[in-house]
Formats: C-alpha cells, structure tokens, sequence
C-alpha cells in the first residue's frame, strides 16, 4: 500500500491483506458482491472485513490467500487457532449462565406477606418496600419471555458474531399470532444505519436501519435474482391506512378516510390544537404525548431494475414489490405503535469517540495467526522429512523391473534391505534439530498470543497447574483476562438494559401487559473465572451473622458463586420458613404474634377466646367495650383478691382496699 493509500479507520488493522490493498475496491478479487452497486461505498470496507473475519474463523485463511494471488495458499495448514480464541472469549464474556434481574425484585415478600399485615392491623411492618411487587412481575414476565425466545441460544449466536466481527445487531418484532416478541439475531454484513445529514456522533442512535441482502436467482422457480431491504425508520405520526393494491396488482398500503372523506385517524391518535400535529399517548408515557412513530418497510427490487444511480440509500420505490405479513398487513411503512427504532447493536469492544463499531478480538492479533499458521506448515513440512527421511545411496544394487529392465523407484520403507557394494553407504537427512526449533517457536508465538489478547496462558489452557505456587498467584495471573472481560461487558450492559425495556414497552403496545412506566432491567453474567466457592461461603456466613449483610444480598453472592439458587426471593423465603431462633427474637423484640407468623410465611391464626380465671373478672373483649367500666371492675377484682388470701379476713388498711 503507497503512503498516499493509507487509511487509518476502525479496521486499520486489516490493512496489511492484500485483499484490502484497494481501499476504494476492497476485496474485489475475492469478494466480488460486495462492489455491486446497490452496496454503499462507505460500506464495503467493513464488509470486506466480515468476509475475511469469517474465513479466518471456518479455517479458510489459505484459500483466501490463494484467491487473492498467493501460490502457496493452498498449502497452508490452519490448526483452527482462530476458532478457539473465538469460544475461549465467548465462553469468559457469557459466564456460567445469564439471568434478567429487575432491580428491587428479591425484596418483594411472600404472596401472603401484605395481606397478613393488612388483616393484623399494620400499615408498613409487614408490606414489602414500594415497588418490589412490580419489579417482581416484570422480572417473571421476563423470564417468562426469555425461556420461550430461547434467549441463552440467540446470546449465544449474536455474541459469537460480535467476538469474530466486532458487532452483532438484534431486531424484537411484535408477532400477534402467538402474542409476544420475536428475537432474531442478524449478521452484522446485512446491518446498514443511517444518520441524518449534519449528525455529529454516530454513536447516538441512528433514526433509520435498513437490512439488506442478495437473493440468488431461482431457476427452478422462475425467481430472478432481487435484493431485500427491510427499514426501521422514525417520523411524524400520520393518518391510519390500510393494505390495498395497485393497478398493476402490487400490494401497497392506502390512507383510509374517513365520512367526510378526510383522512382517517388512529383509534386514540388526536390532533394538536396549535400544531396541527398527530399526536398519540403511548401506554409507557401516561401524560405525555408524543408525535413521533417508527415505519417498518420490507420489499424486493429485482437487479435488473437497480442500475449505478441507485444505492441501498435510494432504491427506487416504484420498483418494489412489498411483503406481507401473517396477519395479512402490507409491510409500506407500517406504523409500529412505538416510538423507537427496535433495533439494538452490539459492539465488541467500546467504540472510540464518534464511532459506531467495534473491534473484533481477533483484530490486533491476524498477523500473529498468519505467523503462526505458517509456522504450523513449516512443522508439518519437517515432521515428513523426520519421520520419512530423505536417503542418499551410494554403491547399492537396485531392484530391475523385468519388463522394462528399468530401476525401481527406490521408497524408504519399514523391512526395506538394499545391498551395497565394499565402498557402499547410506546416509539420511536429520531435521529432527529443525523440528524441534519449530516447536519451540509455536509454543513461544502461543505465548504471546495469550498475552497480547489478554486470554494468559492460564485462560487458555496452556499454563500447568503444579507451576502455580498459591490460589493469589493464579489471581494475578488472570488480571489481564478480568479486565479485558469488564471491558467487554461494559461495552455491552447499557444495550441489554435498552433491549429489555424494548421487550416490555412492545408487549404494552400488544396490550397484553399492564401500561405503566418501564422498570429497568438488566442482564447478570456468570461468574467468568472459577470461584473459590468454601471462601464466598464462609464471607456470607460471618457477613450475614454479624449483620453486614442482609439476607437477600448474602442469597445474592452464593448465586453469582455458583451454588444452585435459581430465585433469591424463594430461597429467602424458604431461609425465613424455617428459621426459628430468628422469629423467636422477633416475638421478643415486637410481641406481635402476627408479624412472627408472617415471617415464618404461616397463615394467621384465628383469635383465641379469652376466659376469666376468677368470678367476675374482665376480659380483654370487655376492656374493649368499657374502658371506665373494666377500671371499676379491675379494683373489685384486685380488693377480692386480696380478701380471698387464705389466713386474710378482709382489707386492714385502706391502702390495701
């Protein structure tokens, strides 16, 4: 690359591949779609990297190379070095499992817990803190959606993508035939956001996404080659449509009118009486209207129909052929009901400033797996002359073939016996010394692989444990890998928090979940390294006992170190159903039967009835009734019973009466 070629951009690193040589064509020798004329200029580069990414990972590095001129690519062995640092930084960044909390959730109380209090008379003693009964239905709806979306699995492909490529993009779409949001994962290469004109920082969140990508050409069903385009876009509220068909029999959507023949509102949109603006209330904004929708458009455009004036920004819309959706809605601008783009990107690593994308962890390191590779294939070349080595014969009588009369080949093989002659000798070629070498060099290269990825060689795998002298040397050992995993995660849990109030705020637009403002929620990753579990045991257990910690933040951390919790608020629930000593101190502390009950999760007991134990004394029903009354009635009763002590006749002094 001449100087004056030098790009310095988010995939710089790449700029060494002869397949990037060309930064106005990149790729074009392999990858030739990507210069077709529907896909953006600015946009070919990043896919040019997909592409090579992707073949690193499918150990596919050598035809590449062989693609782009080199004659030797073909020969090069690829061990799948670059898969493993894949899943090895995949299985640290998602932990053991991953778990939606909403925060506030673990201290909702039993589902008896108000209602005992209430029935015992007090108005916060037993009532769990404001909020926490919310929390934690939006935390079990959740869940509840998640195990059917099979969310572990889309993490898992979504992810993946993101540690090869840099970036992974989820879409949740509203599906009302089984009446909950649809996840789906998209490749990154399909992901094409736009900004407006002037828009300083690209990190904000672009008010139009477009997913675009080639169909082939279908002979077998008379299908021509097309290109799909599905847009997110955000504007002004418009008049209610409705599906229709064109003349030609397109299928389209139309403004409906209404009597008197203007445009039609939708059910609950008004008008702004200054504006002139629609307006509508979303159900997670009660009181405050907003005017603002996002359109979802998906069509097809035939590549014949697209000539070098039309990019994937400006495709002709008289050429489109738009889907249709199951419930039978034409997808041309379909209002959403929603006031956001339901599109969520997912960076590797944190963007630099006015950045969109991320890094992939395999970025930095490619020319460390290329010289790895190619050590690997000068292994492979000396381990054939070592274990099959090259013979000079000298004064040896070769086998004739009797039909030609020619010398057989000779071939080194077990049980072979050559005669030679009184100066005959044999010498073998030893590149055991140059195996040996080569190893040496793999292991060394291996090294700094684990240290310039920041995985170390105790994240690999290749570290021996009996080196390691103590548990707080492993510790420091793994120092880079725990900041190279919080960096990862921070990259990534402010975009979790943003798709699950997505998930709640499109199931309000279903109507299938209260209205209300959204609660956040958050995704929890596994614990990314082995957990001395006895340690965090023993912390929670003088922790708790001392009164540091409360009991649902000591439930908390046996979780995150990997004991069988699924729910903290049961697991406190059943702690509390049997602990004892801590309701009997209770009892001590307040006298009050009820809240005792309560705390061991048992049902209210029915009021026992009171029975006075002398003639005529009163029970605490009468005192109730009468208090004047039972204070008469109590000095009768202490006078009688003085008078009724045994050797007593009767009151002697007026201050025993």
């Amino acid at each position: 690359m001449r100087l004056r070629e030098l790009v310095i951009d988010a995939w710089s690193w790449i700029n060494y591949k002869p397949a990037m040589a060309d930064p106005q064509r990149p790729g074009h020798r392999a990858f030739p779609e990507i210069n077709h004329s529907w896909v953006p200029e600015p946009d070919r580069r990043r896919l040019a990297v997909y592409k090579l990414l992707a073949a690193y990972d499918n150990n596919q590095a050598g035809q590449l190379a062989a693609a782009t001129g080199d004659d030797h690519g073909l020969e090069r062995r690829e061990l799948g070095d670059p898969a493993k640092l894949i899943d090895t930084t995949l299985g640290y960044l998602l932990g053991a499992e991953q778990t939606i909390v909403v925060p506030g959730a673990e201290h909702a109380e039993q589902h008896h817990g108000s209602a005992v209090a209430d029935r015992a008379g007090r108005d916060d003693g037993g009532a769990p803190p404001p909020g926490a009964v919310q929390a934690a239905d939006v935390q079990e709806r959740l869940r509840t959606w998640a195990d059917k979306e099979l969310w572990p699995l889309r993490i898992q492909q979504a992810e993946r993508c993101a540690v090869r490529c840099g970036d992974a993009v989820y879409t949740l779409a509203w599906e009302p035939a089984k009446q909950r949001v649809l996840l789906r994962t998209y490749d990154p290469g399909f992901y094409f956001p736009e900004w407006d004109d002037g828009e300083q920082d690209s990190s904000e969140y672009p008010s139009r996404v477009h997913f675009a990508w080639e169909l082939p050409a279908d002979t077998v069903r008379g299908l021509k080659a097309r290109v799909r385009r599905i847009t997110y876009e955000l504007g002004p509220i418009g008049a209610a449509t409705a599906p229709g068909i064109t003349e030609d029999g397109r299928a389209i959507r139309e403004q409906v009118a209404g009597a008197d023949g203007d445009p039609a509102l939708t059910v609950g949109d008004t008008l702004h009486p200054v504006t002139g603006m629609v307006q509508r209330t979303y159900p997670w904004a009660p009181g405050r209207p907003s005017g603002t929708t996002c359109y979802l458009t998906d069509a097809e455009w035939l590549l014949e129909d697209l000539g070098g004036a039309h990019d994937l920004y400006s495709l002709p819309a008289g050429k489109a052929s738009y889907r249709v959706r199951s419930d039978g809605q034409v997808l041309d601008r379909l209002d959403l009901m929603c006031d956001f783009i339901p599109v969520v990107h997912v960076p590797n690593t944190i963007p630099d400033g006015g950045e969109h994308w991320g890094k992939s962890s395999l970025g930095t390191v490619l020319q460390l797996l290329d010289e790895l590779a190619a050590t690997d294939t000068d292994s492979a070349s000396a381990s054939a002359t070592t274990g099959t080595p090259i013979v000079a014969l000298s004064g040896a009588r070769l086998p004739i073939d009797r039909t030609t009369g020619q010398p057989l080949p000779v071939r080194v093989e077990a049980g072979t016996v050559w005669q030679l002659s009184d100066s005959g000798r044999m010498d073998a070629l030893d590149t055991s010394a140059q195996l040996a070498e080569l190893r040496q060099r793999i292991d060394h290269m291996l090294t700094r692989l684990a240290s310039n990825t920041r995985l170390t060689t105790a994240g690999l795998g290749s570290l021996d444990p009996a080196s390691v002298p103590s548990g707080y040397a492993l510790q420091l050992a793994l120092g880079p890998l725990d900041s190279l995993i919080a960096a990862m995660r921070l990259a990534r849990g402010h975009k979790y928090v943003l798709m699950l109030r997505m998930v709640q705020r499109l199931h309000q637009a279903g109507q299938v979940w209260p209205a209300g403002e959204s609660l956040p929620a958050r995704l929890v990753w596994g614990a990314h390294t082995p957990t001395d579990r006895t340690t965090v045991l023993a912390d929670v257990v003088a922790g708790y006992g001392a009164g540091v910690f409360s009991l649902e933040t000591a439930v908390r951390m046996l979780q995150e170190a990997g004991y069988p919790v699924e729910d903290v608020a049961e697991e406190v629930e059943r702690i509390q159903k049997r602990a004892f000593d801590q309701a009997a101190r209770l009892a001590d502390a307040t006298g009050d039967n009820a809240a005792v009950r309560a705390y061991l999760g048992l049902p209210e007991a029915d009021p026992l009835p009171t029975v006075p134990l002398i003639p005529g004394q009163v029970t605490p029903d009468q005192a109730g009734a009468d208090p004047q009354a039972a204070l008469q009635a109590t000095g009768r009763q202490a006078t009688r019973a003085r008078t009724d002590v045994p050797g007593r006749e009767g009151p002697r002094t007026a201050g025993d009466v």
